[in-house]
């Protein structure tokens, strides 16, 4: 994390390249690209999150089926 220095030389910086009055709209406009990519970044987790739920739940009744499957084949070879 920068110290205070630092930070000082980092806004000098900014109001030489950008003039002390597009610094706000510059502070604003940073700050709501961050809102928007964190919603999308949640978004996306969530997505994925319930596709694992859904394919653990999807799992466990394929794995019912082939068990039902195996019992049938092994009835019918005894038969």
């Amino acid at each position: 994390m920068p110290g205070t220095t630092e930070m000082m030389v980092i806004l000098l910086i900014a109001v030489l390249l950008f003039g002390a009055n597009k610094i706000p709209k510059l502070a604003r406009s940073t700050g709501e690209a961050m809102g928007e990519f964190q919603k999308g970044r949640e978004e996306v987790e969530q997505e994925l999150e319930e596709m694992r739920d859904g394919g653990a739940a999807e799992g466990t009744d394929a794995s019912t089926v082939d068990s039902a499957e195996s019992t049938e084949t092994a009835t019918e070879t005894e038969t």
